[in-house]
């Protein structure tokens, strides 16, 4: 068998087939219902923040091995079949489905009957996981996909993908609920078949310093950033190499200012906070981030914290065509497994767990 160890996801143009996608709705839901009976639904919620595994079952469902649909075609196959009899729901999905993703965890949390302390939290937390990765992370990938699965019990996890716009290859990124932080750190995987060379992560450790200082000039005054911005394009100090002796980033001229004057007048208790704030892009902060380098010393880093994955697949017909009668074979089969569990006959799910040991690692 031909395997990899990297797998870029270009962007391909056209659909699933129907009769392909029919097929990945009925067998994605089989398989997460075996997972949610077996394990619980919070479980559910963590294998689809776990990115190897997120590929793989991506590729068992018979989508590309190397397509950005990957992603949007698998979470939406999943949304289209969950419910609350699994115990898991999504929010979100592709381009203007993104945008009602606050309104439908709010119908998540009448399902699941989730306190309105649980739904505002887990509202909060799909803004921030697409503003840390449209602004806190700068590695050239812009967010057109935003998805938020939620198990009946509150727990979260965020799977969201990004396109290069010159190089046609997208970028996934997975966050869960058990992260320390959400703005330092906080993601389960960053996964692509590319690494950038130049990417402004302000979610490192290394750049902690470096977002307590923008927290601190933004809270001082920003007539006082305003200024030193103005110095550094009169000293036409426009990138760092000057400063550092090599390329890294430009510094961003045209700043929003008003946002930067409502958050001194807001006075954000923290980073999270102030990222929060509407208007708050990546440009105003690569312009703190800047100034808080240059001028007082702070760390930043730069190394790109992407990783690489595997898979099989699928859909272009790589390695191999989807055998169509496999392939609803392997639902039937399933489907019979659960209706079996369901009334103590569970000897077909051990004997698929049994197979499980025959799969090459």
């Amino acid at each position: 068998m031909y395997r990899s160890g990297i797998a870029n996801l270009p962007l391909h143009t056209g659909h699933a087939p129907r009769w392909l996608f029919e097929r990945m709705v009925k067998l994605s839901g089989e398989i997460v219902k075996i997972i949610a009976m077996e394990f619980g639904p919070d479980e559910v919620v963590s294998r689809l923040a776990d990115p190897y595994w997120f590929q793989a079952f991506s590729c068992v469902i018979g989508f590309d091995w190397h397509s950005s649909g990957t992603t949007t075609v698998t979470l939406g196959s999943l949304k289209q079949i969950l419910g609350e009899e699994h115990g898991v729901m999504i929010a979100g999905g592709k381009g203007k489905a993104s945008r009602r993703t606050p309104i439908e965890i709010e119908k998540i949390g009448d399902a699941f009957n989730l306190g309105s302390g649980t739904v505002e939290r887990l509202k909060h937390t799909s803004k921030i996981a697409a503003k840390v990765d449209n602004a806190m992370l700068q590695d050239g990938y812009e967010l057109y996909h935003h998805t938020m699965v939620v198990s009946e019990s509150g727990k979260w996890s965020v799977v969201q993908q990004g396109m290069n716009s010159s190089s046609k290859y997208a970028r996934r990124y997975h966050w869960l609920h058990t992260a320390d932080s959400i703005i330092e750190e906080p993601h389960s995987g960053i996964i692509s078949g590319r690494k950038e060379e130049q990417v402004l992560d302000l979610t490192s450790k290394i750049s902690r310093e470096t977002r307590k200082v923008s927290l601190d000039l933004v809270k001082d005054n920003p007539e006082k950033i305003k200024k030193m911005v103005v110095n550094m394009k009169d000293k036409k100090q426009s990138t760092l190499d000057e400063f550092m002796g090599i390329r890294i980033i430009s510094m961003p001229w045209t700043i929003n200012w008003k946002p930067l004057f409502e958050a001194y007048e807001i006075q954000p208790k923290d980073y999270e906070e102030f990222i929060s704030i509407k208007g708050i892009g990546p440009s105003t902060v690569r312009a703190l981030a800047y100034i808080a380098e240059v001028i007082y010393g702070t760390g930043i880093s730069w190394k790109d914290p992407v990783k690489y994955t595997f898979a099989l697949g699928g859909k272009d017909g790589v390695p191999k065509p989807v055998d169509r009668v496999a392939y609803d074979k392997s639902i039937e089969i399933l489907q019979l497994s659960i209706e079996e569990a369901n009334i103590g006959n569970r000897e077909k799910l051990k004997m698929l767990n049994r197979l499980r040991r025959f799969v090459p690692d």
